[in-house]
């Protein structure tokens, strides 16, 4: 896809996204590391839901198919650096905000990027950046002021005739850097077993739900934000009040009743409500007529 994404309800100010993907993936043997797989998903495309809120996404790599719309970039030479890279996708940006992102997080959240932007805004900074578990900058899943880069970035291509091949600490270190502590949504992968260890969090139980469900929305381009508890809990109610069957054909009424009826979290809610109201209504009666509690025509002295 190539177009500009649309900003998300509720961002907290309008930044644009660039996210680099270009990179040779040296300590995984040359393998399309965007496009490896973790809970389902492209580690790219996982990156691209987290900054579905910027006003334009940019990636600088060679285009590919991607979840969400995007627009592409490219260094010149191919393969000249992070820095060389940055500047490629910052000169189609346009917001005073600019979030850069590495294309292998399979744990960063559109809130990691709002606790960013909170933080950069919060400060004179030039950028809000996260540090990992061990303590270490990572200026690939940072915030930055745009006027800030495009000046650094300026004078190094000056001292330097051109930004190929530079380290990215030439660029942050000419920055005032604020910080942000986040060891998970730091966590990025640069190895097979760091890939492993991803695929292994997210199938424990306290990840496994909100990480298939966020996939399915991505499979099947839904943007939508509803309170999964309600529909557990709907379900339980059909499973135990009609049949066990009941549960998933219900909650696929309720879906399909809330696009009819405007498609929104509020519509999905009250599609639940309602259903919820029936399975009880029906358990109610089931349970007064396996107890001759009705007084109807089913109970043993009804005439």
């Amino acid at each position: 896809m190539t177009d500009t994404a649309p900003a998300a309800p509720g961002a907290p100010a309008p930044y644009d996204a660039v996210v680099l993907a270009g990179g040779a993936a040296r300590r995984l043997g040359g393998a399309d590391k965007p496009g490896l797989r973790v809970g389902g998903r492209a580690l790219l495309d996982r990156v691209l839901a987290a900054c579905a809120g910027a006003a334009m996404t940019v990636v600088v790599a060679a285009p590919r198919p991607t979840a969400r719309p995007v627009r592409w970039a490219r260094e010149d030479p191919p393969g000249g650096g992070p820095v060389a890279a940055l500047e490629a996708g910052l000169r189609r940006t346009t917001a005073a905000h600019t979030v850069v992102l590495s294309a292998d997080l399979p744990f960063l959240e559109p809130a990691t990027l709002r606790r960013l932007l909170t933080a950069l805004r919060g400060t004179g900074a030039d950028g809000a950046l996260l540090t990992d578990a061990d303590g270490r900058d990572q200026p690939l899943v940072a915030a930055y002021r745009t006027a800030a880069l495009r000046r650094e970035l300026t004078a190094l291509a000056a001292a330097h005739d051109g930004l190929t091949g530079l380290p990215l600490r030439r660029l942050t270190g000419a920055l005032r850097l604020t910080r942000v502590p986040d060891p998970l949504a730091s966590f990025d992968c640069d190895t097979w077993g760091d890939i492993a260890d991803a695929r292994a969090r997210i199938r424990e139980h306290g990840h496994v739900l909100d990480e298939w469900i966020s996939a399915v929305k991505d499979e099947l381009g839904i943007d939508l934000d509803v309170d999964t508890g309600v529909l557990l809990d709907l379900a339980r109610d059909a499973a135990h009040g009609v049949a066990r069957p009941a549960a998933p054909l219900t909650t696929f009424l309720v879906g399909y009743a809330a696009a009819q009826g405007g498609s929104g979290p509020e519509a999905v809610a009250e599609a639940a409500r309602k259903a919820t109201a029936l399975a009880l209504r029906w358990a109610e009666e089931s349970g007064a007529d396996a107890t001759g509690s009705s007084g109807g025509p089913s109970a043993p002295d009804a005439g």
